[in-house]
């Protein structure tokens, strides 16, 4: 089943369970999704679904740290909340053994080298770590092993 597919669905099961937030949440989801579809002009894969969320996710975590850098315990909770229902959606995260794995075998196949090839690793790794790990972190271990 398509992860738009799975999303739907799980909005009529909210609105059924009279689960305000949830219903919210996923509606907000959907929302955003509809939007890259036109911005982008393209159909909502479940790759690009995965990238919707996790964007959302990243935000909601980004005003986590505010809210509670500015004391605001009851917003850092509701968004917390939103994280984990958005969370439900995005595949299963890849532990730090599978994420070196990964590393080290994007860097055999592609032949890598130095940090000009950091490119062409990047590229074999994210359609497969897309959603599942911070791109960020994995840039940083990228270097590292290059260095």
């Amino acid at each position: 089943m398509s992860l738009l597919i799975q999303l739907q669905d799980e909005m009529k099961n909210a609105m059924r369970a009279k689960d305000k937030l949830r219903l919210g949440v996923i509606r907000m989801a959907l929302s955003a999704i509809k939007l890259a579809e036109i911005d982008h002009n393209t159909e909502a894969t479940d790759e690009n679904v995965i990238a919707v969320l996790t964007k959302m996710v990243k935000q909601r975590k980004e005003s986590i740290k505010m809210f509670t850098d500015g004391g605001r315990d009851e917003l850092a909770a509701k968004e917390a909340e939103e994280v984990s229902a958005l969370e439900f959606f995005l595949p299963q995260p890849l532990t730090n053994a599978e994420i070196n794995d990964l590393i080290n075998q994007a860097i055999t196949n592609t032949g890598a080298a130095s940090m000009a090839d950091m490119g062409k690793v990047m590229a074999t790794l994210k359609p497969l770590m897309q959603g599942r790990a911070d791109m960020g972190a994995v840039s940083g271990q990228i270097k590292a092993a290059l260095n």
